[in-house]
């Protein structure tokens, strides 16, 4: 029987990854559902090629203009979430993949729980931010959740079946460290959006390229650590590994560690989350012994990545504080992008804005809905603007 899925966000990176593992497997798979914001184009060639009945597209014209295109084709079109009821059937399919970037993400992989079966989220953003809200929906609707960033997957993959909190001493993530680990320091006020958009490891979106130049992604990999496998920040670490060919790390108390690694290949967790809970061989290539031989791994040097400071701000239990950080990074990325503010200025000006007595109210504050979350961000921006 073929497994029914839903793709989010199918013309991101990440939704477009998962297209390509279906495609080299198209006989198990009936692709229910797929959905976009404005990449219109992408996304009524992706549902005639993977002969997909129903699509969402949120932006209104784009919306329009796809009614038009699509006008006599067998394809169902639909203009935002609500129309899920319509388009999934009472019965469960068995996989969703939630790739919609942003906090735009939220709401959609928060009312897809239900129709599920397993959903994995490489939304940063709803993990981050609403995690209270995903997880009470996951176990009222008896639903399965895997990660998909590589470091969460691997932390996962080390831990699933055979986890207690209680049992961890430490978890390390690793990160590459971007473009700019050998940069000289005094010449960080002359980078350009172009240095800054040249990742030596992964073909990204520029949001989160960037983000992986100043590690804010890795304060925020910390974040979703914490929230999905109930760790204190006090177990968690960060360690600069170049190749990016380690993921993770996980010491356990009994004094034994597991390594996960793997090539720079999104696919790999992306496949490995579709064929759960079965195990199936990826076509990839054999261990890598001379990069075994060249790991280097090295602490964290907060000169060169002072936004890693604001670890130190951050509250142990889950709130909205949260919403404040990844909608103030948003902000900051998209004034760099527009070459309005400097690339030193994102650290600077976000380390200033999370100690800000104006936003650390927020720290006792946990959210009780979506529309919590949804207000906040859009009030952090204006301030920022």
């Amino acid at each position: 029987m073929k497994k029914k899925i839903a793709i989010l966000g199918s013309t991101s990176s990440i939704g477009k990854s998962l297209l390509e593992v279906i495609k080299k497997d198209k006989k198990n798979f009936k692709i229910e559902l797929l959905t976009a914001n404005t990449n219109y184009k992408d996304l009524i060639n992706q549902a005639q090629k993977f002969k997909v009945n129903n699509i969402i597209i949120t932006d209104p014209n784009c919306f329009k203009k796809t009614k038009i295109i699509c006008k006599n084709k067998k394809i169902n079109i639909f203009q935002n979430f609500e129309s899920l009821k319509k388009i999934l059937p009472k019965k469960k399919i068995d996989y969703v993949m939630s790739s919609i970037s942003g906090i735009e993400g939220l709401l959609p992989t928060h009312k897809i729980i239900r129709h599920t079966k397993l959903i994995a989220i490489a939304n940063k953003e709803s993990i981050i931010c609403g995690w209270n809200l995903l997880k009470k929906e996951l176990k009222k609707y008896n639903t399965k959740f895997i990660p998909v960033d590589s470091e969460h997957f691997s932390i996962w993959f080390a831990l699933h079946n055979s986890f207690s909190s209680n049992e961890i001493k430490n978890i390390y993530i690793t990160a590459s460290g971007g473009p700019f680990k050998n940069k000289p320091l005094n010449s960080f006020k002359n980078i350009s959006v172009k240095d800054a958009l040249k990742h030596p490891n992964w073909k990204m979106g520029k949001k989160i390229t960037i983000d992986s130049a100043t590690m804010v992604n890795k304060i925020f990999e910390l974040i979703e650590a914490k929230n999905i496998f109930n760790i204190n920040y006090k177990k968690l670490s960060i360690l600069v590994h170049p190749s990016s060919y380690i993921h993770a790390i996980v010491k356990y108390q009994n004094g034994l560690s597991k390594i996960i690694l793997h090539d720079t290949d999104m696919k790999i967790p992306i496949f490995n989350s579709l064929n759960y809970p079965f195990i199936k061989e990826y076509e990839d290539k054999k261990i890598d012994i001379n990069k075994l031989n060249n790991l280097e791994l090295s602490n964290i040097n907060l000169k060169r990545f002072p936004s890693l400071k604001i670890l130190k701000y951050l509250p142990q239990k889950l709130s909205l504080f949260e919403t404040v950080l990844v909608s103030a990074n948003d902000e900051l990325v998209n004034l760099f992008l527009k070459k309005q503010i400097k690339f030193t200025d994102i650290s600077k000006k976000l380390i200033n804005i999370v100690r800000s007595k104006k936003f650390k109210k927020y720290k006792g504050l946990q959210p009780k809905k979506i529309d919590d979350i949804i207000k906040l961000n859009s009030y952090v921006r204006s301030v920022i603007n």
